[in-house]
Formats: structure tokens, C-alpha cells, sequence
């Protein structure tokens, strides 16, 4: 995907609920063939691409089989340990609550990964990685939950592009 085409497909996700031409583009996008082949012979789209490439990246702990995409499960399981830059409590930093996903499910975990992807690519993410160094950081389930200790001691890794 061109990185202009890019930049209109992660503004078709982050403007998903406000325009019913940015879904459009979204839906258009994210069905279209890439020209490979999934592993059980079907053709592979783009919404596969970005689901493998989550799994890949966020979905360790899943044993995901390599080529196997992230399910709503998965992706549900780990959005809440997505953190730009650093952690805490500020709702900016929290990378689901910073784009409006109180809730990940059958519905939008798909647009959710995808945006996290997009994001990465050639999002805010993308600049913030390049002229601030700020990346995408993988924290532990569920902050909003954890004592003051739990998060001093917390696993991160940071994911660079």
C-alpha cells in the first residue's frame, strides 16, 4: 500500500464512527485481495494481513501458529496493554482509550488492530517514533487495576518500526 493510501486509511479508522464514507474506504480497504494465499489456500486480504501482523507482534503469550492471525480474543486480551511512550493513567498515553475503544469485541477488534498497525506505520505513532523518539509500548494486563508496586515492576517492550 502506497504511504498516501496509508495515511487515508488510518484517517478512514480514526474517522470510522463519524463518516459513513470513511467506513466505506475502511470496509473497501480492509476486504481487498493482497495477491498472496492464505495457509488453507484462500486469498488473502488485507484484513488477514493486518490480524497476522498483530499476532505477530502483540500476541506472544497466545502460541499463536506462525501465519495465524489474532482473533477477537487475542486482540481483546491485549489492547489493554498498549501504552505510547510511557505509562500511566493519562488517557493519551493508554493507546485504546486515546482512540475511543472502551470496549474491543466481535465488532471492532479487526479495526482496532488495524489501527494500531496504521498507526505504526504512518500514524501520529509513526511521527512521534521518528521526531520524539516515543514508541509503542506492550505493558501488562489490565493497568487501571494494578497497585502502585505492580507497575513499578511491570515486563515492557518496546516495539520500534
Amino acid at each position: 500500500m502506497e504511504k498516501f493510501k496509508e495515511k487515508e486509511f488510518f484517517n478512514a479508522i480514526v474517522n470510522f464512527d463519524d463518516s459513513e464514507q470513511a467506513q466505506d474506504y475502511y470496509y473497501e480497504v480492509m476486504d481487498s485481495v493482497t495477491g498472496r494465499k492464505n495457509n488453507d489456500g484462500t486469498d488473502e486480504t488485507v484484513r488477514d494481513r493486518v490480524l497476522k501482523a498483530y499476532a505477530v507482534l502483540f500476541c506472544d503469550e497466545f502460541n499463536l501458529e506462525m501465519g495465524q492471525p489474532a482473533g477477537v480474543d487475542e486482540v481483546a486480551d491485549t489492547a489493554d496493554r498498549l501504552y505510547i511512550g510511557s505509562m500511566g493513567y493519562d488517557p493519551n498515553h493508554w493507546y485504546r482509550m486515546k482512540y475511543h475503544f472502551p470496549v474491543i469485541d466481535f465488532d471492532n477488534y479487526d479495526r482496532f488492530a488495524a489501527l494500531v498497525i496504521a498507526d505504526m506505520n504512518c500514524g501520529p505513532l509513526h511521527e512521534a517514533a521518528i521526531n520524539d523518539g516515543d514508541t509503542l509500548v506492550v505493558g501488562e494486563a489490565d493497568p487501571l487495576h494494578m497497585t502502585a508496586e505492580q507497575r513499578m515492576n511491570q515486563k515492557v517492550k518496546p516495539i520500534k518500526i
